[in-house]
C-alpha cells in the first residue's frame, strides 16, 4: 500500500493528472480495506446532488463574463476617481480593484493580466517607482480570494461540511468570515502605499465631483452586483446557489444587452472556457471528497493528530507551523488542489487543537493567497514576468516589501480568532 501510493506521488511530480492520482489512492485505499470500489462513484454522485456546489459554474461563469468586457476599465475609473486624489491614491486604487476583480473571478492570474495591463502604465505615469509598481500589481493578484463570492470559500466550506466535525459551517459563514480579515490585508497594504506615494506627484490634487458622477455614471448597471449577491444571502432572501444564478443572469443582461460588450455569438466560447475551468476543479473535489471518507474511515487524521500532539505542545505552536506549511504549500500547489488534498487532514487536528473550523479556513486560503507570490517559485512571479516582461528576480525583489506586510496580516489573522469569528458570533 505504502509503495503504491509513493509510486502515484512519484507520477505526480512527472506530470500525471491530479485527479487521477487522487482517485488512484482512494480506490488502492479503498480496495486494502476490503470496501466495494462502487463506494467512490457513490461519492461523485452524492456531491453532484449537493446544491451548493451549483454555485460553483454559475460565479464562474459570473466571472469570465466580466473579464471578457469592459468591467475593469470601470472598475479603475470609478476607484480612481474616488481615490485617486489621496496621497498614494492611485496605489490604493490598484488594491482595491484587482481585490474586487479578483473576488468576483475567481483567479488571481486573471487579474494580473487583465487588471496590470490598465494599472501598470498609470502607476509608471503618475511618477511611481517601476519596482514599487511591479510588486503590487504581482501581491495584489490574489488579494481578493478571501472576499465573498470567491470560490475558493465555497469549495472549502463544502469539505468541511463533507467531515462533519461537530460544528456547522455554512457558506454564509465563510463569506462573512473572510471579510475582515481581507479588509487588514486592503489596510496594511493601503498605508504602506500612502506611505510610499507621499512624495509622488498626484493626478489630481482635489476630489472632483464631475469626474466622480462620470465614473458612477459609467458604472451604473455593474455597482449594483455584489448588492444584490451579498444582500440576498445576509438577508436571506436566496442561498448561496440562488444567488449565483441571480449574478450571471443579471451580468449576462447587463454586458450583452446594456453595455453590448459581448457579442452573442462569443457566448458558447466564454460558456466553453469557463466550464473547462469549473469540470477540471469538479473532478478533482469529486474525488477528493471519495479519498476523505476513506481517510476517515482508515482513522488517518487521528493518527496524524496524535504524531503532531507527541511532539507540539499547544495550539499557537501548531498554528505557526501550519503558517510556515502552508505559504510553502502555496508556492508548489494551485489553491484548488491544495485545499482539497490538504484540508481534511488538518481540519480535524484543528479542531482537536480547539480551533474554530470557520478560522482555519481563513487561515488556510490568507496563507495559501500570500502563497502565490512568495520567492522562488510563486504561480503569480510567473504570470507577472511573463505580462509585464521582467525577469523573475526582478520580480521577486520587487515582492518582498508586501510579502513581509501580508505576513504580518497573516499572522494577526492567525492569533486574532475574533477577527475572523466577530461577524458570524458577534462580540
Amino acid at each position: 500500500m505504502i509503495l503504491a501510493a509513493l509510486g502515484l506521488l512519484a507520477l505526480a511530480v512527472l506530470g500525471m493528472p491530479l485527479f487521477a492520482v487522487i482517485a488512484a489512492l482512494a480506490l488502492l485505499g479503498f480496495y486494502s480495506s476490503d470496501i466495494d470500489l462502487s463506494v467512490v462513484a457513490i461519492e461523485l454522485y452524492r456531491m453532484v446532488d449537493n446544491p451548493v456546489l451549483v454555485a460553483i459554474p454559475l460565479f464562474t461563469f459570473t466571472g469570465f463574463l466580466l473579464s471578457e468586457s469592459r468591467a475593469s476599465h470601470r472598475l479603475v475609473r470609478l476607484t480612481e476617481a474616488f481615490l485617486g486624489w489621496l496621497p498614494g491614491g492611485l496605489a490604493i486604487v490598484a488594491l482595491f480593484a484587482c481585490a474586487i476583480f479578483t473576488a468576483l473571478t475567481g483567479a488571481s492570474g486573471v487579474t494580473i493580466i487583465a487588471i496590470g495591463a490598465l494599472l501598470y502604465p498609470a502607476l509608471k505615469e503618475g511618477g511611481y517607482q517601476e519596482r514599487f509598481s511591479l510588486g503590487l500589481l504581482t501581491s495584489s493578484g490574489s488579494l481578493g480570494l478571501l472576499f465573498p463570492p470567491s470560490i475558493v470559500l465555497i469549495i472549502y466550506g463544502v469539505i468541511a461540511q463533507q467531515l462533519n466535525l461537530g460544528q456547522p459551517i455554512s457558506i454564509d459563514d465563510m463569506f462573512l468570515a473572510g471579510l475582515l480579515p481581507g479588509l487588514l490585508m486592503l489596510a496594511m497594504l493601503s498605508l504602506y502605499g500612502i506611505w510610499a506615494g507621499w512624495h509622488v506627484p498626484r493626478r489630481r490634487m482635489a476630489f472632483s465631483w464631475g469626474e466622480a458622477l462620470g465614473a458612477l455614471r459609467e458604472a451604473i448597471w455593474e455597482l449594483p452586483l455584489p448588492v444584490i449577491v451579498l444582500g440576498g444571502i445576509y438577508s436571506g432572501l436566496f442561498a448561496a446557489s440562488e444567488a449565483a444564478a441571480v449574478s450571471v443572469l443579471y451580468v449576462l443582461i447587463i454586458e450583452v444587452l446594456v453595455y453590448r460588450e459581448i457579442p452573442l455569438r462569443d457566448l458558447p466560447r466564454i460558456m466553453r472556457e469557463s466550464m473547462v475551468v469549473v469540470g477540471g476543479v469538479l473532478i478533482i473535489l469529486g474525488v477528493a471528497l471519495a479519498s476523505t471518507n476513506w481517510l476517515i474511515d482508515a482513522e488517518v487524521p487521528m493518527h496524524l493528530f496524535e504524531w503532531v500532539r507527541a511532539h507540539v505542545d499547544d495550539r499557537l505552536t501548531f498554528l505557526l507551523l501550519l503558517n510556515i506549511f502552508l505559504i510553502v504549500l502555496g508556492m508548489v500547489l494551485d489553491i484548488f488542489s491544495a485545499l482539497v488534498l490538504i484540508v481534511p487532514l488538518i481540519l480535524p487536528i484543528a479542531v482537536a487543537f480547539g480551533i474554530h473550523p470557520v478560522h482555519l479556513g481563513i487561515v488556510f486560503l490568507a496563507n495559501m493567497q500570500i502563497g502565490y507570490f512568495t520567492p522562488p517559485v510563486g504561480m503569480n512571479l510567473f504570470i507577472a514576468s511573463y505580462r509585464f516582461q521582467r525577469s523573475l528576480a526582478e520580480l521577486v525583489a520587487a515582492s518582498l516589501p508586501y510579502f513581509f506586510i501580508l505576513l504580518g496580516s497573516v499572522l494577526i489573522i492567525t492569533y486574532w480568532p475574533a477577527l475572523s469569528l466577530f461577524l458570524i458570533k458577534g462580540p
